[in-house]
């Protein structure tokens, strides 16, 4: 019975299903679902109505592909990180699912391919702006800025910024103040939703020598600092009104949902001065349901007559 077991698990199905499962868990699946929830809105946007549908899919699954070969390149750089800690002990470098070289060619394959894709579906300004996240995900945040400043996040969360360049650029051939405003909203929202997380995981990145600002800061700093950033990027929200014309819905959502959004970066600030055990992950999924709830705003509001 034990051999029959081991060798349905070692079949040729088994262990397709298994190798692709890891391909998958490479490109950080759950960050490229983010990166596309800003990329549709802000392609209504540009379009300020339903842009062509073929062309959102071909964006879609061309920033899909960008985002996962900086995705799949980072567990390349990081693997000796994520063998440290707990966060990233199951990812398919450190279990061995993959090898080395199996992840290095299929980072560099995707990420060919996915610049390949938005030149040919979409136009040259999208697919240059997809190569120039993928450079600044993997060079700049990766290899230079994350063992070094804790900074980090600050600046290499410009990588993330990029999609609603793509969206924007596929639609128009160019860029225009309305997505420079977007980008600005992510960049600022970076910091208040992943510094909170650094600060749950900060033995992790301690033990990883990883200098987070949680790492190399208290937790009342660093609660500072989030509500900063939060109170920047609502501010931000704001000026996309006067900028691309918005209407009811969004300066609504804009206002309630950034008022809430403050409210628990101010709450998270408080029990830590406070020396009270803090929830620093509701801030960081908060932030989550935040930026979804504006940039669906941002996707519906162009179709309103109001």
């Amino acid at each position: 019975m034990q051999a029959t077991v081991e060798t349905r698990e070692a079949s040729p199905a088994a262990t397709l299903r298994r190798k692709t499962r890891a391909y998958v868990a490479l490109t950080k699946p759950r960050v490229i679902e983010l990166l596309l929830v800003v990329t549709a809105p802000t392609m209504v946007l540009a379009a300020n109505g339903l842009p062509g549908f073929w062309l959102v899919v071909a964006t879609l699954i061309g920033g899909a592909m960008s985002a996962g070969s900086a995705g799949a390149f980072n567990c390349y750089i990081d693997r000796d990180i994520d063998r440290v800690m707990k966060r990233t002990k199951n990812r398919p470098l450190v279990t061995g699912e993959l090898t080395d070289r199996e992840a290095l060619v299929f980072a560099w394959a995707l990420g060919a391919a996915s610049i390949a894709w938005l030149w040919v579906f979409t136009n040259w300004v999208a697919a240059a702006l997809s190569l120039a996240a993928i450079l600044l995900y993997v060079v700049f945040y990766s290899l230079i800025l994350k063992r070094r400043t804790a900074q980090n996040i600050v600046w290499g969360g410009i990588a993330g910024c990029m999609p609603v360049l793509i969206g924007w650029a596929a639609v128009t051939g160019s860029l225009d103040w309305a997505p420079v405003i977007l980008f600005l909203i992510i960049f600022l929202w970076t910091p208040p939703h992943y510094w909170p997380l650094s600060m749950k995981y900060k033995d992790d990145y301690a033990a990883a020598n990883v200098p987070m600002l949680a790492v190399v800061r208290g937790r009342a700093q660093v609660g500072l600092q989030v509500i900063l950033y939060a109170w920047a990027t609502v501010a931000c929200s704001l000026l996309l009104i006067p900028v691309a014309d918005m209407g009811l819905l969004y300066t609504a959502v804009a206002i309630v949902s950034g008022g809430w959004f403050i409210y628990e970066t101010h709450r998270l600030y408080a029990l830590a001065i406070r020396h009270e055990e803090v929830s620093p992950m509701r801030v960081f999924h908060g932030s989550i349901v935040y930026l979804s709830l504006l940039f669906l705003a941002v996707g519906i509001d162009p179709l309103l007559p109001f």
